[in-house]
Order: structure tokens, then C-alpha cells, then sequence
């Protein structure tokens, strides 16, 4: 696959997933969600990944920012929101539960790493521009 459009497809991936669970969760899920006290979890979940699946659309086809860092993007929304859906769902809370800090910690070494990146640019070619 090309560089250009690899994020994207994971963008994609995260996005349909994203609202195709959020309505799961508000529709068929949400009286177990609701018996469970873990509705907001749910949402948590859905809106993490939505967001990050703009981020990665965004991101794709930019030779100025870290492939790398797209990827602790990819693998931070698998673990901190996968983990937070099997969570809700009373899914292997023992090996699910540990799994969504290490996610959580993959999504912010993926903004940070681009920031360091972005913010070695200034000055050489208006990364900063570039980013924006």
C-alpha cells in the first residue's frame, strides 16, 4: 500500500466502527450498558476513537510528521478503546483492564512525538505552517 492513504484506511476503519458502536451502544446495548454503570465508559470509548480517526485522516500523506507516531495513534485507539469496550461489556476485565492505561499512554507518545517533530520544523521551512 502507498504511504499516501495508509492512515486514512485505518481512519476509516475507526471511524465506521466508531459510529457503528456508538449506535450499538445507544440502541441494542444500552439497557445492559445502563444495568452495568458503564454507559459512560461506552461513550468514553466511542469518543476517543472517533477522534483520533479524524486525527489519522489528517495526518495521512504528510512526509513532516513521524509514520511512528501514527502508529502509537493506531495502536493506542485499538487498546485504550477496545479495552474500554470489553470493559463495559464484562469481557476479561483482568487482561482488559491493564490494556487500557497502556493505550491511553500510546495516544499521548503519538501526540507528543509529532509535537517534538512539529516543533523542531519551526524555523526550517515553517513546519508549523505546514502542520495547520
Amino acid at each position: 500500500m502507498e504511504a499516501k492513504g495508509f492512515f486514512s484506511c485505518w481512519a476509516g476503519l475507526f471511524a465506521f466502527a466508531g459510529v457503528a458502536l456508538g449506535a450499538f451502544g445507544a440502541h441494542a446495548l444500552k439497557e445492559n450498558l445502563e444495568a452495568a454503570g458503564s454507559v459512560e465508559t461506552w461513550r468514553t470509548a466511542v469518543f476517543y476513537q472517533l477522534i483520533h480517526a479524524v486525527a489519522l485522516l489528517a495526518w495521512d500523506g504528510r512526509r513532516d510528521l513521524p509514520r511512528g507516531a501514527g502508529w502509537c495513534l493506531v495502536a493506542g485507539v485499538i487498546l485504550f478503546s477496545g479495552s474500554l469496550y470489553c470493559l463495559s461489556l464484562g469481557i476479561l476485565r483482568p487482561v482488559m483492564g491493564p490494556l487500557t492505561p497502556v493505550g491511553g499512554l500510546l495516544l499521548l507518545a503519538g501526540w507528543v512525538w509529532m509535537t517534538v517533530r512539529v516543533w523542531r520544523g519551526v524555523g526550517k521551512g515553517d513546519a508549523f505552517k505546514r502542520v495547520l
